[in-house]
């Protein structure tokens, strides 16, 4: 491939101008997980996107999930996972090791590489300052969450701080129980709880597709009642159901705009962000446009 000259690297930096103009000072909530967070090269993208978004003077907040090394740690361990509706079964041993994994491994990793990318993170999770309060979703399930309360003062303590907050997603409840939320589900109650700009949700699928099979058919741009009709015929089906419903709650609780991308494609928060054509497929409640630099 030919190398840019030094002259289309400045054109470049100049055309992302108005972009981070329009940007800088917004908050922005990013779920990681997926193939972008397993793959090292992805991963170090994704975070020296994340860093590049930050010195220009966005506000990011990073929430990530972590169930593969969960599950990684449990067959380890000579525990097998057992999942029902796609949701993990979570005991007390369980929940005690999604706390290591996630809390620990997962969230002192991604801090650390943050600050080798030129970074400043923090790291918590949903129990720190009852950020994430919650109860038993399912006695099913045993300690998976359903969130009852976002506490958002010690993120925005953080951002004022210029921090970067990485925040794993485990919460409790004021008996002093934890539970494991669901990423997607708390990316999109924090965004909220932020007022954020921009909730982009990374995963394994480039967007919204009219046809599973066709990468081409991607819908760019729907609002709320364009997506609720899209549940009718399938289009939006399986496990793009509970993505595009936490966009939508993101929507009801005050965040302008979320984004569902593919996270396994270099660089794509800053195609998001910084580009007119974006990345993956992006949700209004209706009548805002789009990525318009000016919004």
């Amino acid at each position: 491939m030919k190398a840019f000259t030094n002259q289309q690297r400045a054109e470049v930096l100049t055309q992302a101008l108005p972009y981070i103009k329009a940007h800088a000072g917004s908050v922005v909530v990013v779920k990681y997980g997926g193939a972008a967070m397993t793959e090292e090269s992805l991963k170090m993208q994704v975070m020296e996107d994340i860093v590049l978004l930050w010195l220009v003077g966005v506000k990011v907040v990073l929430v990530h999930g972590g169930g593969s090394e969960i599950s990684d740690l449990m067959k380890a361990m000579g525990k097998e996972p057992v999942f029902i509706d796609g949701l993990r079964v979570t005991d007390k041993e369980t929940v005690e090791i999604a706390q290591m994994v996630l809390a620990g491994k997962v969230n002192k990793g991604l801090v650390n590489l943050i600050q080798t990318k030129g970074g400043s993170a923090m790291g918590i999770c949903g129990s720190d300052a009852r950020l994430i309060e919650a109860k038993i979703k399912d006695e099913r399930l045993g300690y998976v969450g359903e969130i009852t309360n976002i506490n958002i003062e010690c993120v925005n303590d953080l951002l004022a701080g210029g921090y970067i907050p990485v925040i794993s997603t485990i919460g409790c409840d004021r008996e002093g129980n934890t539970y494991n939320i669901n990423a997607d589900t708390a990316a999109a109650r924090i965004a909220g709880a932020l007022g954020a700009g921009r909730m982009i949700l990374m995963t394994d699928v480039a967007g919204i597709l009219r046809d599973v099979n066709d990468r081409s058919s991607l819908i760019a741009e729907l609002t709320v009642d364009e997506a609720k009709k899209l549940y009718e015929t399938d289009i939006i089906s399986g496990g793009m159901i509970p993505k595009v419903d936490c966009c939508i709650e993101a929507l009801e609780h005050g965040v302008e705009r979320a984004i569902i991308m593919d996270g396994r494609v270099p660089h794509a928060i800053l195609m998001e962000l910084l580009t007119d054509e974006g990345a993956g497929t992006m949700i209004t409640k209706g009548g805002q446009n789009g990525n318009d630099q000016t919004a």
